[in-house]
């Protein structure tokens, strides 16, 4: 068992996330992001292209989604969104957000 050290990694990277995938599991089946958004952070696009799926999770805090799905995404909700469909992630809060972006390949979307 391989134990994945998220928090730290996405806190100290340039783009506040960190991405389980392939390099990391030897696998092309499914993916987990890790990731912050700062107070005031908006623009992180989440659109799992052609052959893809992810269920986007708001993990501490709560996220507004604009694009093809609008509204509040709450402490502790989900959506899932498909292909080429698109969302934008802000933080309107006063302190970070986390969410957890899973996905994986769609029937017919294997590589």
């Amino acid at each position: 068992m391989k134990i994945f050290e998220l928090k730290n990694k996405a806190q100290t990277s340039e783009n506040g996330e960190h991405i389980v995938g392939f390099e990391e599991t030897g696998s092309h089946a499914c993916y987990m992001i890790y990731g912050v958004l700062k107070p005031g952070e908006k623009g992180r696009l989440v659109k799992p292209g052609m052959g893809h799926e992810e269920i986007v999770l708001a993990m501490n805090g709560d996220i507004e989604i604009s694009g093809h799905y609008s509204g509040t995404l709450t402490e502790g909700s989900a959506f899932h969104i498909a292909g080429e469909h698109e969302c934008f992630l802000e933080n309107k809060g006063n302190s970070d957000a986390v969410y957890i972006i899973t996905g994986g390949h769609s029937e017919g979307g294997h590589h």
